[in-house]
């Protein structure tokens, strides 16, 4: 008689039962969800070979379920029903031999069960297939023109799901920390500028990989996305043992030596880019509304190379930038700030700068940053349900307009506009909007889920991109890709509308609070106490 072990997990958190049985003999796993079974072959599989697979539904007869692709697939069971007693065997290549056979049962699932199950997937994208060598996030899988690049921005999305895995469970807080360790390590080691990361990196030389001619220099842009990851993780890995107190200390000398003043030129502005090789070359100010608004919050709380509130005022914000200060309506929603020609521009300037960013109550001279970021999110998402292109799909089901990979080749900024819409939907744009848009966004969830889900959710969760007019093959409607700024901000937003736990970490920050304070931030029309600095 084989040997079967009766597994129950339970997600911390939202209570998620897993049923799974598990024949040690052959080594095959089942772990069921709501509308899928995901098969793991660890020992008995190859990852270059298929097997045969069938499936018996609620003790029925056995039905052919097509090849099981190496060690792992996911089993897409929705054309067979809900909540379902289900066991599979995998058979040898003649169909002759039953190799390995498992037991498990399919549930409907909470909205939080399924938001959890969403967060714990995406974020394998940050466990599973880190940089082996840095701890830090790749670009992209796959990437076969730059190979394996790891990227900075993406890196700080990464620490948000980090912190989000040690605080749910998924993964010991040691563990989490002895990543965390390898990524501060890595971080002092690779060349900087001035204390600015590169955007990309090759991680087997550690040289700069460019971003283009002449991006190969510090981009003051995604170190601020890394630099907010780390400053989270510093509030929140405050434990008084010596590895979480070593990584305190690592995340304030890599803070303080970001040479944000040298970004300014002399002038009050800030500059996106520069290249030991090039200089000033790429000439970006950063000015308009868009994702950078954590650059000038985190230059204006540096305390070692800090910026005035000049930049800020005249440079971001000035009177003369037409893509800062918005005032239009559109569908009867007024937007306070954002580009007037894409109604506010593509959704991740409501996520990037907000990872850690608490915009809640947050407001200063220009707006108040919960109603413009629920605002904008709104407007992306009655054009998409207005849909003036007639792309295939867009309704209040599916909706979300942001930078993303293109259906079928390509990446884009996808906004709305005639120039910038293209029939794209990026899972992440509502996915990541959670904490604005809970219902509207759970409605988007549920339809990728369930209607989508055997095409567009993968090992890492929801791919990048779907266009449902590209092609009348449902397989042809997916970019089956993963971006890691994409994948960061589904595990961080979501986390933040569930429990705020980014965010009231963030905000505890001493520099922080600083920064928003000289910046003239107030929260709930407070402003800011400083807090003490955590050794």
């Amino acid at each position: 008689m084989l040997l079967v072990k009766f597994v129950k997990t339970v997600m911390l958190s939202s209570a998620i039962l897993l049923f799974s049985v598990v024949c040690w003999a052959s080594a095959l796993t089942a772990t069921g969800y709501d509308r899928h079974v995901e098969l793991q072959c660890a020992e008995l599989c190859k990852t270059d070979q298929s097997y045969p697979l069938q499936v018996s539904v609620n003790d029925g007869a056995w039905q052919n379920r097509g090849q099981l692709q190496g060690k792992s697939q996911l089993d897409f069971t929705g054309d067979l029903g809900r909540n379902l007693k289900l066991r599979y065997q995998l058979l040898s290549a003649d169909q002759k031999k039953v190799l390995a056979s498992a037991n498990v049962q399919t549930r409907d699932f909470s909205d939080d069960e399924l938001l959890e199950m969403v967060q714990r997937y995406t974020f394998r994208y940050f466990w599973d297939h880190a940089d082996p060598i840095t701890g830090w996030a790749r670009e992209r899988m796959p990437n076969p023109r730059d190979g394996d690049i790891i990227t900075s921005g993406g890196t700080g999305f990464g620490i948000a799901a980090l912190i989000t895995a040690a605080e749910r469970g998924w993964v010991s807080r040691e563990a989490i920390v002895e990543r965390m360790l390898k990524i501060t390590a890595a971080s002092q080691q690779l060349e900087r500028f001035h204390g600015m990361w590169a955007h990309w990196y090759n991680p087997a030389t550690g040289k700069v990989h460019n971003f283009s001619k002449y991006d190969d220099g510090g981009d003051i842009v995604e170190s601020a996305f890394l630099a907010q990851g780390l400053l989270t993780a510093r509030q929140y890995f405050n434990k008084n043992n010596a590895k979480e107190q070593q990584l305190r200390q690592d995340i304030s000398r890599l803070w303080q030596e970001m040479e944000w003043s040298w970004y300014t030129k002399g002038e009050n502005i800030l500059y996106w880019h520069w290249s030991k090789r090039h200089g000033w070359t790429m000439n970006h100010p950063i000015k308009g509304y868009n994702e950078a608004l954590i650059v000038y919050v985190l230059a204006a709380a540096s305390p070692t190379h800090p910026i005035s509130d000049a930049p800020y005022h005249k440079g971001w914000a000035a009177s003369s930038v037409k893509t800062f200060r918005n005032g239009e309506d559109y569908y009867g929603i007024s937007l306070p700030l954002g580009d007037k020609n894409q109604k506010g521009g593509p959704l991740f300037f409501a996520h990037y700068s907000f990872m850690g960013l608490d915009p809640r109550g947050l407001q200063d001279r220009y707006a108040n940053y919960w109603q413009q970021n629920v605002r904008h999110t709104l407007i992306n998402r009655a054009y998409s349900i207005d849909n003036p292109f007639g792309w295939k799909g867009y309704a209040a089901d599916l909706w979300g307009l942001t930078a993303g990979d293109h259906v079928p080749d390509g990446y884009s900024a996808h906004a709305p506009g005639m120039y910038t819409d293209r029939g794209t939907i990026v899972p992440t744009a509502a996915l990541s909007s959670m904490p604005y848009t809970p219902q509207h966004s759970m409605l988007v969830l549920k339809n990728l889920y369930y209607n989508h889900g055997k095409n567009l959710f993968g090992p890492a969760g929801f791919y990048d991109a779907i266009n449902l007019s590209a092609s009348s093959d449902p397989a042809k409607q997916i970019r089956r890709t993963y971006l890691a700024i994409d994948q960061g901000p589904v595990v961080g937003m979501i986390e933040n509308h569930r429990t705020a736990l980014l965010w009231n970490y963030f905000m505890q920050d001493p520099d922080v609070r600083q920064g928003l304070h000289k910046l003239g931030f107030t929260v709930h029309g407070q402003p800011l106490q400083p807090l003490s600095p955590k050794s």
